[in-house]
């Protein structure tokens, strides 16, 4: 649990079973800027280092080109070890443009989290890390491995909103009232 912020928080990780913890080793990837592509228990020390970082490289000016392809190379590799070539991105986007998704051979899902604000539905940032936190735990403790078993999240008032939802972009939205009582 080496991780901390709104996602990790919203990920509750502390409460997981063995069978949880068995699970996200095998189905959660988490993106680093400093390590690349992390399984939950990998051993790390602590850091503090954005993907979008300038860092000067061989390969280029940023992290984006320090990671090129290895990361969905990486990713694909898991994909082929799994029966499920689903992938669900709970990653900001700054992290995911890490992993080139183009060159990912899965079906990729990125859910989106809209809350009420003012009458109108809107990613606010705070919450939506949060919720994406929300997911993962979702996904885990009730193994997730169908994209038909994801309009089913409904945690901490948000809900799926069929109308608002694309096939790759499964939308949540949250009303304000029920942001309150959450």
């Amino acid at each position: 649990l080496a991780f901390k912020g709104d996602v990790y928080e919203g990920l509750e990780a502390w409460k997981f079973k063995k069978e949880d913890f068995s699970f996200a080793q095998k189905k959660l990837r988490v993106l680093s800027g400093l390590y690349g592509l992390l399984k939950p228990l990998d051993l790390i020390q602590p850091y503090r280092l954005e993907m979008g970082t300038v860092y000067a490289n061989p390969l280029g000016k940023d992290l984006y080109s320090f990671w090129g392809e290895r990361l969905s190379q990486t990713i694909n590799r898991d994909l082929k070890k799994e029966a499920s070539n689903l992938v669900v991105n709970l990653a900001s986007q700054e992290y995911f443009k890490a992993a080139q998704a183009s060159k990912i051979k899965g079906e990729i899902i990125s859910p989106s989290f809209l809350d009420e604000k003012n009458g109108k539905y809107k990613i606010i940032s705070f919450y939506a890390k949060k919720a994406r936190g929300y997911m993962a735990n979702y996904l885990i403790t009730n193994r997730i491995n169908r994209v038909d078993e994801l309009s089913k999240f409904s945690a901490h008032g948000y809900h799926y909103s069929k109308s608002d939802s694309t096939t790759t972009t499964p939308v949540f939205t949250r009303s304000e009232k029920q942001r309150e009582v959450a």
